[in-house]
């Protein structure tokens, strides 16, 4: 298996939405209304929406692919992107996703390592995350990875409110 992260740009805005539209309903539709879900999916994983995102310079996604498939994506902010703390001395990871098929074969790691070293290439003092709490799986490859809890915030999902622990981990 050959891997590879690259920068993504504007000609890969259809496969990189269809892909990370995918992995979204992967990841949360247990344990969430699936009207929760769909409404999430058109508000946020819209081609429009991702268009926006790109062209914002403080924002960067990050594509993987294995032997040219796209499998997985991350996607960091910088000031003024951030979504909660606006800290210069930090990078965001806003999202960090990979299709089902490709967890457990250390993909995950490979991509997060990753978001931590352009981080620290950007002479960042930290990077940090927010992760739903019912998340256990991402909350223990996240603490597994140095990671740990900081903080707490409401993610409104569809009618529902949602709680988002926020990590970090700080870089010496």
């Amino acid at each position: 298996m050959s891997y590879l992260i690259r920068k993504a740009n504007f000609a890969d805005l259809s496969p990189l939405v269809e892909m990370a539209r995918t992995s979204f309903v992967q990841a949360f539709t247990e344990g969430n209304k699936i009207e929760n879900v769909n409404a999430y999916l058109e508000e946020a994983f819209t081609e429009e929406q991702f268009m926006d995102e790109m062209e914002n310079p403080a924002s960067v996604f990050f594509l993987l692919e294995v032997d040219g498939v796209l499998v997985g994506y991350a996607k960091v902010n910088f000031v003024p992107a951030q979504t909660d703390l606006q800290d210069n001395s930090s990078l965001e990871v806003a999202r960090l996703y990979l299709l089902a098929e490709y967890i457990g074969m250390g993909l995950g790691t490979v991509l997060l390592t990753h978001t931590i070293n352009f981080a620290k290439l950007n002479r960042k003092k930290y990077l940090w995350l927010g992760v739903w709490e019912k998340n256990r799986r991402a909350i223990k490859f996240y603490e597994k990875h140095g990671l740990s809890v900081f903080s707490s915030h409401p993610f409104p999902f569809g009618d529902e409110i949602q709680t988002d622990f926020l990590m970090r981990i700080d870089f010496h």
